[in-house]
């Protein structure tokens, strides 16, 4: 199969959809991979790493496009992406499609087949794909939380740790999930005084063990979340419905209660966001300001580490590659529940029923997709 990985030309995205460990693994299998050039430069990957693993450079975004069967990305696909659909060409990156009401009619409108990384879901309710970007990201929620915090940057000039003899900052977890769990071992680290709350008891408890004591865990419920936001210098936002725009946690009127400079970090934001008040900014903005409160809102935060981001991201999807590759994109998803999970667009049809809610659609039954001729 020929295999394309094209460069992210999304806002400070410097994230690449394959490694040259990947590509080697890939050509050794009977497969033709095609970079684009300068593909992998953000992540300090040069095309001669690419070229001396077995690919071949391609000069433009459209000769790679043009040339794939696979296409792989990291980010979904911008409007100027939108003329390379084509029919019979199959996608497979990070789409967010049930925030993305236009690039879902492009998908539709083009008849391609559209796999989304971040429903790719195991039988215990994991998310292979997303689990290792949702670890960048909540471990860098904290940092950019606290950076966020310094006074140069609009906060309100608090040091997380604080020093003897002062307060630390609160911070605010809300979800503990793989990002939500991440956020709190930084911010623990950091020194912070951390609540994390969720409405999975078991998954507290857990954190509780983990952490003897040293955080706080709440059930979370309206009342809860509301207390804690107010009561915090720093809050993060990490819950996730699979698939589905996030539950908008926190309201307008909540944020008008808290303290002047307090940071809110919505790791949900690729979902539409957990906070009311919420939508995606960029690397080169990141905050705005609501009611005296900063809102960090990145829509691709681990874009800022490149490097780590990468190499994680290969690591977890290069298996799923493999097989699509290997046995096509249908008998793949046949052979394998968690991947079919990842089927959001096909020929015209949305097959992931978040997605069509999200927008009002009739979603098609998955399996009527996999077991046609």
């Amino acid at each position: 199969m020929r295999i394309a990985i094209v460069r992210e030309i999304k806002n400070n995205e410097f994230r690449v959809a394959i490694t040259p460990a990947g590509v080697h693994d890939l050509v050794s299998h009977g497969h033709e991979v095609i970079v684009e050039h300068d593909a992998g430069l953000g992540s300090s990957i040069p095309d001669e790493a690419y070229a001396s693993a077995g690919a071949r450079i391609s000069a433009t975004a459209a000769e790679t496009w043009s040339a794939a069967q696979l296409l792989l990305k990291v980010k979904e696909p911008l409007e100027s992406e939108y003329g390379y659909f084509r029919e019979g060409l199959v996608l497979f990156t990070f789409l967010h499609l049930a925030a993305e009401p236009q690039l879902t009619r492009a998908l539709i409108t083009s008849g391609m087949t559209a796999i989304a990384y971040e429903t790719v879901q195991s039988a215990d309710g994991s998310l292979p794909l997303l689990a290792p970007m949702s670890e960048v990201a909540g471990r860098l929620a904290p940092i950019v939380g606290a950076n966020t915090m310094l006074k140069p940057n609009g906060g309100p000039g608090l040091l997380v740790p604080g020093v003897p003899g002062t307060h630390p900052a609160v911070v605010t977890v809300i979800g503990a999930g793989v990002a939500g769990s991440n956020a709190t071992g930084v911010a623990v680290g950091l020194g912070a005084e951390v609540t994390v709350l969720d409405t999975n008891i078991a998954r507290l408890r857990e954190l509780d063990a983990v952490y003897a004591g040293r955080i706080k865990t709440i059930a979370s419920n309206s009342f809860e979340v509301q207390k804690a936001v107010i009561a915090s210098d720093l809050v993060i936002g990490a819950v996730l419905v699979p698939g589905a725009r996030a539950p908008k946690l926190v309201s307008n009127e909540t944020v008008s209660r808290m303290r002047p400079g307090s940071v809110l970090v919505d790791i949900a934001v690729d979902q539409g966001g957990c906070f009311a008040d919420s939508h995606a900014t960029t690397h080169a903005n990141p905050t705005f300001t609501v009611h005296g409160s900063l809102f960090y809102c990145v829509a691709n935060m681990p874009g800022a580490v490149p490097h780590t981001s990468t190499y994680a991201l290969t690591n977890a999807t290069l298996p799923y590659v493999r097989a699509i590759a290997s046995r096509g994109w249908r008998s793949a998803l046949a052979g394998d529940a968690a991947l079919a999970a990842g089927l959001n667009v096909h020929a015209g049809a949305v097959t992931n029923n978040a997605v069509a809610d999200a927008h009002g659609l009739a979603g098609v039954p998955l399996v009527s997709i996999l077991h046609s001729l």
